[in-house]
């Protein structure tokens, strides 16, 4: 009998001394939406819950998949969206006398860092860049850094990114923004106006590796662009135009989409008759080809000779057509 009572005093110990589980959950209070609404919760197009709105308030209790995660929080027509960090705590959201996107948020340290860098931003207009690299600089440790430098790699340069980089936690190196940030750094090759290209294979939209080589002694024009790109779709009827005038001169386009789904890139080029060789890893803006070039905004594209030697750079319209002139006629 002693024995059992031992026993049960150990569990209850042992219970006692065990942690809870640490658990997400988001209760909120919205200002003037509809009794119904459904909000939900994405992360990368990736729904991960969503909740319907009663008296103006609503409550996630919801498994995430990691955290800490950035997701954005919105309504089905975006007509009311927030971007969050979550984390395995209680969390609260209270919108009830402001609009949706600054509503108070509180419970995440990532949160936190993230809003106090915005308001910062805000107050203080001007040399953004440089507040963006002062945070990065002074959170090594927080995730919200690493998304940073991921976001602004490309704009900030290889040699800016490995000092911040050098600095970061393990856990922030291995985080998925640090792997792409690794991965800029090892693709990176930038080359400028004057220097030879840099050779790449991707998939074309049969599946089959193409290489930018293949174009060798024609004038090419390396064209970056999506399907949700608005000023990129905007120009495509205009570099149809221009594909038809000169190709019988010797000029190829060799595009690569930053689109993430096969499906949007196919009817894109579909809609808007794109004739030429188009190539993507469905990566988006981790596109390995605009890594090695670095291109950070799209429309962007690199015209190069016939001797592989890039000649211009950001090419549109009259000017693209005079520089053609120029070479093939």
């Amino acid at each position: 009998m002693k024995k059992v009572i031992l026993g049960i005093l150990t569990l209850l110990i042992l219970s006692c001394n065990e942690k809870p589980i640490a658990e997400f959950s988001l209760s909120g209070t919205t200002n003037n939406i509809e009794n119904g609404t459904v909000l939900y919760l994405d992360r990368k197009e990736v729904l991960i819950d969503s909740v319907v709105v009663e008296n103006n308030s609503f409550s996630f209790r919801t498994n995430l998949p990691k955290s800490p995660i950035q997701v954005i929080l919105r309504t089905k027509n975006f007509s009311n969206y927030r971007f969050l960090w979550l984390e395995n705590k209680p969390m609260t959201f209270d919108g009830s006398k402001t609009d949706f996107r600054n509503a108070i948020v509180t419970g995440s340290s990532e949160e936190d860092l993230s809003q106090t860098l915005s308001k910062e931003i805000d107050s203080q207009p001007g040399d953004e860049l440089k507040k963006y690299i002062a945070f990065v600089n002074k959170h090594p440790n927080s995730i919200h850094s690493a998304y940073v430098l991921s976001v602004y790699s490309k704009t900030w340069g290889k040699e800016k990114t490995k000092e911040l980089f050098d600095k970061f936690s393990q856990e922030n190196k291995n985080s998925e923004y640090g792997k792409s940030i690794s991965k800029y750094s090892t693709l990176n090759k930038n080359p400028k106006i004057g220097e030879k290209y840099v050779d790449f294979e991707m998939a074309d939209t049969n599946g089959k590796m193409r290489k930018l080589s293949e174009f060798n002694g024609k004038l090419v024009l390396l064209e970056f662009w999506a399907s949700n790109c608005g000023p990129c779709r905007k120009e495509n009827p205009n570099l149809v135009k221009t594909y038809e005038k000169y190709r019988q001169k010797g000029f190829e386009i060799f595009a690569v989409s930053e689109d993430t789904k096969k499906e949007s890139w196919l009817k894109a080029i579909e809609k808007d008759k794109l004739p030429w060789l188009q190539v993507s890893d469905l990566k988006g803006a981790d596109n390995s080809a605009s890594l090695i070039y670095g291109v950070y905004g799209i429309p962007d594209n690199y015209l190069i000779d016939q001797n592989g030697e890039i000649i211009e750079r950001n090419l549109r319209g009259e000017k693209l057509n005079e520089k053609l002139n120029e070479f093939l006629n």
